[in-house]
């Protein structure tokens, strides 16, 4: 069992971070942040799929005061992500958002960054330090020293602006395009920092490659107890990097509930279309909300056996296929009723 990092807990909205609450997902959503209808239909489509936090890029005054109205129709806790203008965030925060995700070193005068948190202060609202490698100060740039010092270099200047103003209700990330950067910089400030951590390995890239990227990065660190939350960072529809984020959690005992899929490698012993069977039962059972392992195997000679901890599963023959149970073969059926019968199993087994 992983030992999680002790940290200070915040709240955002309704969903506890760090201390002993459960690590979160978040995604961010795509939309233009104006457009009320697209952005709620979005929220609520990644909320579906299991996203716990959602932010949303306010660039102007228009986005910020859309922020009201996006509020009142959300299921869950919105993050308004700030750059520059101080008083974008401080028209969020009048406006219901229950987070906000700045730097205090890009949004102007001492007296501006004051004027936020002392705001954010009176509304228990938290704000994460958000530190890109892609975008440190230029003293930090020219200094030679490894990037990831850089960056924790930069986390801890911005840190100490918000405790030089009694503010502790803080979260924290460090991310960069590369791995090691990345974990080299959270493994650094994990240490330094009573703070919750947002993992994320940055701009990681399209569905494959990002998955790979940001399932070595974030799970080398939850594994080492390192992260509160996380998001999966990827040039695809935002429900994607949900499902990944889930995936990760699941993957190390991080998470429960929902479906667990198992499919054996093709090899030259597999008598069935095993590829194509793989991916149907994953789209069958993708909406199912239990905590099972579905199986899918390729042979019937070792497919139940070596999937004998799944709940349920199918092992291929010729034209043909077994349903098992546990380890144990419970039905012989012709091919093309695979799928329906494995649902029958399934249904039956919780009725």
């Amino acid at each position: 069992m992983i030992k999680r990092r002790e940290s200070k807990q915040i709240s955002i909205g309704n969903v506890k971070i760090g201390g002993d609450a459960p690590i979160s997902v978040q995604s961010m959503c795509n939309t233009d942040t104006r457009d009320i209808e697209k952005t709620c239909s979005q929220i609520n489509e990644l909320a579906q799929k299991g996203c716990d936090i959602v932010r949303l890029a306010v660039l102007n005054k228009d986005a910020a005061e859309a922020i009201k109205e996006i509020v009142k129709k959300s299921s869950v806790p919105l993050v308004a992500d700030i750059h520059f203008d101080y008083r974008l965030a401080i028209q969020c925060i009048n406006n219901g958002i229950a987070a906000l995700r700045i730097n205090p070193g890009n949004i102007g005068k001492r007296e501006n960054v004051e004027k936020v948190v002392k705001l954010a202060k009176q509304q228990q609202i938290p704000i994460r330090i958000g530190v890109n490698a892609g975008s440190l100060e230029k003293d930090l740039i020219e200094k030679n020293i490894p990037l990831s010092e850089k960056m924790v270099i930069s986390a801890m200047s911005h840190i100490k602006i918000l405790e030089d103003l009694d503010f502790d209700m803080i979260k924290v990330s460090l991310k960069s395009s590369d791995v090691m950067t990345t974990i080299e910089a959270y493994r650094a400030i994990a240490e330094k920092i009573p703070y919750p951590l947002h993992l994320g390995v940055t701009e990681a890239g399209t569905l494959r490659g990002g998955l790979i990227k940001s399932s070595i990065g974030l799970g080398t660190l939850l594994a080492e107890g390192i992260g509160d939350t996380i998001r999966v960072s990827l040039t695809e529809n935002p429900v994607e990097e949900v499902s990944a984020g889930i995936d990760i959690l699941k993957s190390l005992g991080l998470k429960t509930g929902g479906v667990n899929f198992v499919s054996c490698p093709t090899c030259g012993r597999t008598q069935i279309d095993l590829i194509s069977l793989a991916k149907k039962v994953e789209e069958r059972f993708k909406d199912l909300d239990k905590p099972i392992t579905i199986a899918t195997m390729g042979c019937a000679v070792n497919g139940p056996g070596e999937a004998r901890n799944a709940d349920f599963g199918i092992a291929g023959g010729i034209g043909e296929g077994y349903i098992f149970k546990k380890g144990e073969i419970i039905a012989k059926v012709p091919e093309n009723q695979l799928l329906e019968k494995l649902e029958e199993a399934i249904k039956k087994s919780y009725e």
